[in-house]
């Protein structure tokens, strides 16, 4: 057992997934505040920051489609939280449960944006690819789910892949 009670566990992650979006909110009102006037460019020609409005998804998909959000965040969302909350109480899904628990922060991050602003706010941007701009909640969700699937596909054995499936079932 990781913890002496799951008591003790749901709390530490309670407090992770609180202080992750605390993060995420803190970064976006600096980034209203500060980039109402203009762009900062942090590396010439590689990281910039933008203030940008989104009213879709990641890479501006769906836009102008809030009610979709508004609708399917609170289902990922609880679909996240059953999957932690059936997730066995052993330290080898301790990483899944990591991943679930910022996945959970990156899409209530987001949410936040969608319900208080009808839009979310993205700052961040790679010019030197020209990426397009993004938050810290989206970093939450993309690397969670890229985590995920590195522990899904190279880190589970079968055995334990199987017997957290047969729980979930």
């Amino acid at each position: 057992m990781l913890y002496k009670s799951k008591k003790k566990y749901y709390i530490f992650f309670l407090i992770y997934i609180i202080l992750l979006i605390l993060l995420d909110q803190w970064t976006k009102q600096i980034a209203r505040e500060a980039l109402s006037s203009g762009n900062l460019v942090l590396i010439p020609g590689v990281l910039e920051l933008q203030l940008l409005f989104n009213t879709g998804a990641a890479f501006s998909i769906l836009n102008g489609k809030s009610l979709v959000f508004f609708i399917l965040t609170p289902l990922v969302a609880a679909l996240v939280t059953y999957f932690f909350l059936r997730l066995p109480f052993e330290r080898k899904y301790l990483r899944m449960a990591f991943c679930l628990s910022t996945l959970f922060a990156g899409a209530i991050g987001n949410y936040i944006d969608r319900v208080a602003f009808h839009k979310v706010t993205d700052f961040i941007y790679f010019s030197l690819i020209n990426f397009p701009v993004f938050n810290v909640a989206d970093i939450y969700v993309t690397l969670s789910v890229i985590f995920l699937l590195i522990i899904l596909i190279f880190g589970m054995s079968d055995e334990d892949l199987n017997t957290w499936i047969k729980k979930n079932r």
